[in-house]
Parts: C-alpha cells; structure tokens; sequence
C-alpha cells in the first residue's frame, strides 16, 4: 500500500518560528513523520531552505506590498506546487488560501488548523492596516470552504463557529496542541541566570509583544507587586511600533526603582529558555485571547507552577488550583491588573503551592498532551477527508 502523502502549508518554519503555531507545526510534523505509513511535504514562507522543506520568496513585484498581498501572493506560488499530496493541511490565515485555492485546482481535501481568529484580534489593524480586512475575508473564505477544521481547544471550536456561523459544526474537530516533555523538562542549570545578571525568587513571562499576550496589563500590574519579587521578560518581536513603544516605556518605568526587572529581547536558546523556565517561582500568562497556550505547557513540563487569565483554550490547560490558578479576564483593565498583582503577590509568597502546582503540572503535561496523541487524531481525521 502506499504511502498517505500530506502538503504542510505554513508562514512559520525553523528557523523563523516566533509563535505557538510555529511551534505546533514543527512538533506535529516531526510526531507524523514517526509515523509509518505517513510522508509528509512542508511548504512554507521565507525563501529556499536547505532541509528538505519548500520553501518560497515573495514574489519579487510583492515585495514593497502591504503584508497581506504578500502573503496571497506567496500561497499562489504554494499553491502550484500542492498537486501530488492526498490532503493539504494549511496554518493560519498566512497559508490557509495556498490550501483552499491548490484544494480548487485539484480536488484535494484541504483541512484548517485553527491557532486564532482574524475577527477576535481587531488589533492586528495596528499592524497590517488595510490587510487586515484581506486577512480576514481570507480566513472567511477558506474556513468554509474547508473540508475539516482542527480547532486546538474546546474553547476555539465555540469561536470558530460563533465567528463563522456558515460553517458546518460536524466538520469542526478538537485536536489539542501536544508538547515534548522530553525537550521541554526540568533543566536545573544556572547559566543563564549568571549570563543574565537574574537572582533571587521571580515570575516570568515569555511571548511576542502584541496586544493578545497582554504584556502591558501585566508590567502595570507589576507596579503593585512587591518589590522583593522579581520578574524575568523573555519579550520581543513587537507586532507594530505603537505596542512596542508602550511595552519599553512600561519596562523602562519599573526599572527605574527595581532592579529585579530584566528584559531579554531577543530569543533565549532552547536550554536557556527551559533552564529560566525551571528556576521561576511562577509562570505569567496574562493573554485577553489565547485559544490553547502552548507556553503554558511548556511551562507546565518544566515543572513551574503557572498564573494565567481565563480566557479561550487556557481552562483547558492549566486546571485551576491544580497545575495553577486563573485570573478572570475583564474588559475593566484596571481591575483585570489589580486582580493579576493581587493573584502573583499571593502565590509568591507560598512558594510550597508553587512547587506543589509545579509538579501537578508536568504530571498533566505528560500524561495529557503527548504529541503522539495529537499525531493519531490528526492522521485520523486525514483519513476521513481523504475518503
């Protein structure tokens, strides 16, 4: 029998992963390859590539476009390329119409992993200004057209069909995100901490700069946190000036009278960021949308306890009083903020809770969201589009 072919289509691929859905791209493919029986090609963004991936350019009259024309402009190129797989799985609305138009041209079934929606991130008008409206009628189009959509939480499946009330429910499947406890482990060494100039007890975050991880919700929070307490930003990749501006000025304000507050911009190295990870006292997730939070794993199989906000997915994860606690998100910032300082200066001064949730969470990270889990589901769900 041969083998079942699938066409990965994705903007992010190493070493040009900056998000949670880079992420999951990279671990699912590396689960399906494990599997026998399963080959599979990745297309994606970002010029040619020297480890088997396709990789594509923007297309050369693109390349002063706005982001969203270069994008549609790059999944034709994709698209071409999408004729010899037995089903197309595309990620995000960067590469969601290379799946919908190549599962036009050749009648392949095309599946949708839904990591978020265009019509709950009203802000990524700040970045993509016009291309925001192209982003969102792209998502549109390929969402209902698709023949499957993965949705990465319970949480995500309800937005999905609150947000496109066309498509067909029976077609919208949970398939959590997964996370590798082996790579993603308790690393007890110091080194980064000594590199860094870190000491004593802190909480970290660990994100982009965008409105959705809710970084300044957090830093103003912090002003009312003790000062005892330190805070580790492993931060960068601001998604437009203006968040990034206020993010730096936030951070410059709380250094000027602390000196616990360490801001690492650019991206930590796998075992630098699992060792920060390990020493935090407590993870800080204050996303206002998130519709599974990988970080929070990662976090969880690091085996720190971890604070976040109740929002999308993250219930789904971070079990309350369990693993850790969870902050009620509210369009009332001020008391969103209030309630965040209140919730760390609490846990930071139990730091036997802290390691309790601490080990709660590995033991659920593992037990819970092992990757060869996600790879059969999703194989699962390819063999059903397929026939």
């Amino acid at each position: 029998m041969s083998a079942t072919r699938i066409g990965i289509v994705t903007k992010e691929w190493p070493p040009a992963v900056y998000g949670g859905a880079g992420v999951h791209v990279v671990q699912l493919t590396q689960a399906l390859r494990k599997v026998a029986g399963i080959e599979v090609d990745v297309h994606c963004f970002g010029g040619a590539r020297s480890d088997g991936a396709f990789g594509y350019e923007t297309p050369a009259d693109f390349s002063s476009a706005n982001p969203a024309l270069q994008a549609l402009a790059t999944d034709l190129a994709i698209a071409q390329n999408l004729g010899n797989v037995d089903v197309i799985h595309s990620h995000t609305w960067y590469a969601n119409m290379a799946g919908h138009t190549a599962s036009l041209l050749y009648g392949t079934p095309h599946i949708v992993s839904a990591h978020s929606l265009e019509p709950l991130r009203p802000w990524k008008a700040e970045q993509l200004g016009g291309g925001y409206q192209i982003s969102s009628w792209a998502e549109k189009i390929a969402y209902e057209a698709a023949d499957a959509i993965i949705a990465v939480s319970d949480g995500m499946r309800g937005d999905v069909l609150k947000a496109y009330p066309n498509v067909d429910p029976a077609k919208v499947i949970t398939i959590r995100n997964g996370v590798d406890t082996d790579k993603f482990a308790p690393n007890n060494d110091d080194s980064i901490l000594n590199e860094c100039g870190i000491s004593g007890r802190y909480a970290m975050f660990v994100g982009r700069i965008t409105r959705q991880k809710g970084l300044a919700h957090l830093l103003r929070a912090w002003k009312n946190v003790p000062a005892e307490y330190g805070l580790v930003l492993a931060a960068g990749s601001p998604d437009e000036e203006t968040v990034g501006n206020e993010v730096a000025a936030l951070i410059a304000e709380l250094q000027k009278t602390r000196r616990n507050v360490w801001w690492i911009k650019e991206m930590l190295p796998h075992d630098s960021l699992t060792a920060a990870l390990t020493h935090a006292d407590l993870f800080l997730c204050p996303s206002i949308y998130e519709p599974l939070g990988i970080v929070n794993l990662e976090a969880m199989a690091c085996e720190t306890a971890v604070l976040a906000s109740r929002v999308g997915g993250i219930p789904e994860v971070v079990t309350d009083k369990v693993t850790g606690e969870l902050v009620e998100y509210s369009e009332d910032h001020a008391r969103f903020e209030t309630d965040l300082s209140s919730a760390i200066t609490s846990l930071m001064s139990q730091p036997e809770l802290l390691e309790k949730y601490g080990k709660a969470g590995r033991a659920r990270a593992q037990s819970e969201f092992g990757w060869d889990t996600v790879a059969a589901q999703t194989i699962e769900l390819y063999k059903k589009v397929i026939r």
